[in-house]
């Protein structure tokens, strides 16, 4: 027989509404905490930035969302739906494959109201400890707080059966390092407070990283800006123009920074900048947790955490949802908050604790036999569809063809082939089909 418990949801954003619907589905008596007063999470424009644009000091009031306001997705929107609940075009939306950040959000609104998530949310709660109550039992106290006025708080706690954090990857920026970054005079501020391109009009721009969000910042500033200077790692970076675009070159890493302007780069080349960019990701960030050194974050590892979910001494009383990246997120996520769900409920039962303790381990000494940095510990790139298929199987999910095929890898290889404009070029449709063929993986 199912067991039901009293259980936090910390995040009202996509993973947070997915494991909310999940656990209520099983009869679970759920509470979502969210900070703002809306959901959405990191879907959830502002306009506003951290007064501390690297996001060094640990006191600024925190900007949860890094969306800029141009921002289109870079996955298709049918990959982007759940299973019972796809992200279809609605009247007076945006219809396009790859639509603007508005028209998530809207559908995450949508996805909470349809299933009634709404009157489990508190917003304005922000949590600010996580601890269990004490090491006999599986009991949690959750404290969370809400703004009185400007500068008074009221603060409560409740104790919870279980709790799932649920609360993004994508608000504590990562830095890049170099020799003379604190004293060099110019701006700069990390992509998480980017929001417009007019502050760099005229700007000589260097812009360290080349993922999605360094792409499109970079499409969108280089037509006002003086110069863009892209710094990227690897072997293969070297001193070049960019294609399309008559002011901006490709470098290799940032050497140095100096205390007159100049940033020196590892191939040589020196340039007078006005401004540096950090599009150079996100630090895992949990400082609500007080777990008594059981679940640590070390060089972006999150751990020790089976199949990046449950800590196996604390399973399944406390687990996490919507850690791994490099993967198409819908699919993991859902998931996993399926797989904690059913779990809790007792229909599934996990291994004992020193079996995932073990397996923990047996990951990790894989990894450093592949050369795997730590902080690589949650990326699917290379491993999605089989972690997926796992997934499946604990839950004994018949999955549709097409996860075997779009994949994070599959993705961009095709915005690879299609260039800059794959979100317009790109036939998704015609696409999804031959990915949903049986013929397709052959």
């Amino acid at each position: 027989m199912a067991q039901c418990y009293k259980v936090a949801v910390i995040g009202g954003g996509t993973a947070g509404l997915v494991t909310a619907k999940e656990l209520q589905r099983e009869g679970h008596h759920v509470t979502v905490f969210e900070k703002a007063n809306r959901v959405g999470g990191t879907w959830l424009y502002n306009p506003q930035v951290e007064t501390d644009l690297l996001g060094l000091d640990p006191k600024r009031e925190i900007v949860h969302s890094s969306l800029y306001r141009s921002l289109r997705v870079n996955l298709p929107r049918q990959v982007m739906g759940f299973l019972d609940y796809p992200f279809a075009n609605k009247e007076g939306g945006d219809p396009r494959h790859f639509p603007g950040h508005e028209e998530v959000l809207r559908f995450l609104e949508d996805f909470a109201w349809d299933f009634g998530l709404m009157e489990l949310i508190r917003f304005g709660h922000e949590v600010v400890r996580v601890e269990r109550v004490d090491e006999t039992c599986h009991e949690w106290v959750v404290e969370s707080r809400t703004r009185e006025t400007e500068s008074k708080w009221e603060s409560k706690e409740e104790v919870f059966e279980a709790v799932v954090i649920c609360n993004g990857k994508s608000t504590e920026p990562r830095n890049a390092e170099f020799p003379g970054r604190d004293t060099w005079p110019g701006l700069q501020m990390h992509s998480h407070n980017y929001r417009t391109p007019q502050q760099f009009e005229n700007k000589t721009v260097v812009l360290i990283g080349d993922g999605p969000s360094a792409t499109d910042i970079l499409r969108e500033i280089a037509p006002i800006a003086k110069q863009v200077h892209q710094a990227v790692r690897g072997p293969n970076s070297q001193l070049k123009r960019l294609e399309k675009h008559d002011n901006a070159w490709q470098h290799s890493m940032i050497e140095s920074a100096h205390k007159d302007g100049k940033v020196v780069f590892q191939d040589g080349s020196i340039v007078d900048a006005d401004v540096i960019i950090h599009c150079t990701g996100y630090k895992y960030h949990f400082p609500f947790l007080k777990s008594n050194g059981i679940v640590t974050v070390d060089d972006n590892r999150v751990g020790p955490l089976y199949k990046h979910v449950f800590p196996p001494s604390l399973a399944p009383w406390l687990s996490f949802v919507g850690l791994n990246y490099k993967a198409v997120p819908a699919v993991v996520i859902e998931l996993q908050a399926k797989w904690i769900a059913e779990v809790i409920s007792a229909k599934l039962e996990l291994p004992k604790q020193e079996a995932m303790a073990y397996s923990v381990e047996e990951f990790y000494r894989e990894m450093e036999k592949e050369g795997w940095p730590k902080h690589h510990t949650h990326n699917l790139l290379y491993n999605e569809f089989e972690y997926i298929g796992w997934l499946a199987a604990q839950l004994d999910i018949r999955h549709p063809n097409w996860w075997e095929n779009v994949t994070y890898q599959s993705v961009v290889k095709m915005r690879s082939h299609y260039g800059d404009r794959f979100r317009d070029a790109w036939n998704i449709d015609k696409w999804m089909q031959e990915m949903d063929s049986p013929t397709s993986a052959d």
